[in-house]
Parts: structure tokens; C-alpha cells; sequence
């Protein structure tokens, strides 16, 4: 099977008595509030609003989506947590140069860079677990930010706080985030 390929959700996984890819899907992926799957829905999105989900994600490539030939890094955070919390989580993003690895040459660059031309920031910003609905993306928050603001402002810093996020980006929806991101990348 190819990596290039995009699964359907209703193919089947043989000698598993009819079950397919969408039960697997499920069973593995219905905790969208995890750190890692909340990830790749925050991905998702922003892919989605930039219309570039037609090939599958390459889960270790040094950027997250391609846009018009501009390398998009997605970073997320939130209040909630799956598992039980005392208090609700402190807000920051890993913004750390890394020595990423590109998919398309099958190298890792040398020197930590941060090598994607814009950050997007994808806050889950509920903080009532009883009302989560991770889905639900009017419970999002959006900050978009040109890499090279990041550099100047945060220089190889290696996370930040939202408080210092919103000194260089407004909150935004997921209605204004093409544009946001448009913008970002001086397209």
C-alpha cells in the first residue's frame, strides 16, 4: 500500500471479518482532546481552510502542510487535558529551531532553523471539560505568525506563553484564518 494514497473509511482490512479502516480510525483516534490526536486535528484544520488536504499527512516531515509552495507549521495547545486535572493546563507552544527532517530529499538539515515560513497557533480555548467538544471549532482560537517575526522576537527561544503570543499576533477565528495566513506569508 502507498503512502501517497489516501485510505477510504469504509475499505476493508482483510482476514479482520469485515472490519475496515474507519473502525480502526475510530477505535484508535476517537480521543481527539490527547496531545497527539488534538495535533493532527489542529492540522486538519488548518489544511482544511487552506484547501491542501488531498494527499496524506507525512507525520515526520520538518513542516506540517505546504501552501502555495510556503512551508506552514501548526502548534497546539489547550486548557483541557484528557486525563483528570487538578487545574486547567498553562498555555505555551514549542516555537524550539529544530534539525527537521524533509520528506522530499529524505535529509535532515544540519543546523536547528525553524524552517516553515509561518507558524499557526491552534488553541482549544474550552475550559469546562463537561461543555469539550474538541470538533466543535468555534471553541478554537487562531494566531498567526510570520517565521520571521518569531525569529525577531523570540530569537532561538525554544517555547512561548500565550501572553507573549498575543504581544505580536491578535486572536483570530476560523472564518479570518486563510486570509490570516495569506497575509502572514505575503501572498
Amino acid at each position: 500500500m502507498s503512502q501517497s494514497r489516501k485510505l477510504k473509511l469504509d475499505e476493508p482490512i482483510p482476514v479482520l471479518g469485515g472490519l475496515t479502516v474507519g473502525d480502526f480510525w475510530s477505535w484508535a483516534y476517537s480521543d481527539v482532546l490527547s496531545n497527539a490526536n488534538r495535533s493532527v486535528f489542529a492540522e486538519f484544520l488548518v489544511g482544511a481552510t487552506l484547501g491542501v488536504l488531498d494527499s496524506p499527512r507525512i507525520e515526520w516531515n520538518g513542516f506540517d502542510l505546504e501552501y502555495r509552495s510556503k512551508k506552514i507549521e501548526v502548534k497546539t495547545s489547550a486548557y483541557l487535558q484528557s486525563w483528570p486535572q487538578k487545574r486547567l493546563s498553562t498555555i505555551t507552544f514549542d516555537i524550539c529551531p529544530k534539525r527537521a527532517w524533509d520528506a522530499s530529499t529524505a535529509q535532515s538539515i544540519n543546523e536547528p532553523q525553524r524552517i516553515a515560513d509561518c507558524y499557526v497557533f491552534c488553541l482549544y480555548a474550552e475550559t469546562n471539560f463537561n461543555d469539550s467538544n474538541v470538533l466543535n471549532v468555534e471553541r478554537w482560537e487562531f494566531y498567526v505568525v510570520s517565521t520571521g517575526r518569531i525569529n525577531q522576537s523570540f530569537g532561538s527561544q525554544k517555547s512561548i506563553s500565550l501572553s507573549s503570543l498575543k504581544k505580536i499576533a491578535s486572536t483570530i477565528r476560523y472564518s479570518q484564518l486563510r486570509s490570516a495566513i495569506d497575509e502572514a506569508l505575503g501572498i
